[in-house]
């Protein structure tokens, strides 16, 4: 299973990599008024520069995924969700050079998938 906590990512279109570091999780209507659950992270560089991306994830879309997957909304699913579009976000350049990023239905749906998955394979050896 992805922890979430520290992982890394990498490397970028120019190959650079970074050492991920979850913050923080909240409820973003309280801060912005924005009806989604924010996830922020803290990417260090291998040369040691620092940025802050916080990953939002729509309130609704989160719901609709529980919902059709049965699976439990909770703070550890998001904060997975948000750390896999992170890595999609390293990986790919897109969205970099936004500190907040609105991760769209279609990537949490993927996502959902891929931890649903992955859960099922560790069920399995465990």
């Amino acid at each position: 299973m992805l922890n979430f906590r520290q992982f890394d990512a990498g490397p970028d279109p120019f190959g650079r990599k970074f050492r991920a570091l979850f913050e923080w999780l909240q409820t973003a209507i309280s801060i912005r008024h924005s009806d989604t659950v924010d996830v922020k992270f803290i990417l260090t560089g291998e040369d040691g520069s620092r940025t802050r991306k916080v990953i939002a994830l729509p309130h609704a879309s989160l719901l609709r995924i529980s919902r059709e997957s049965g699976r439990a909304l909770d703070d550890p699913w998001c904060s997975r969700l948000a750390a896999l579009h992170l890595l999609h976000m390293v990986s790919t350049g897109e969205d970099m050079e936004k500190d907040l990023v609105t991760a769209r239905i279609e990537d949490l749906t993927r996502y959902a998938a891929d931890l649903a998955r992955a859960e099922q394979a560790e069920a399995r050896v465990g």
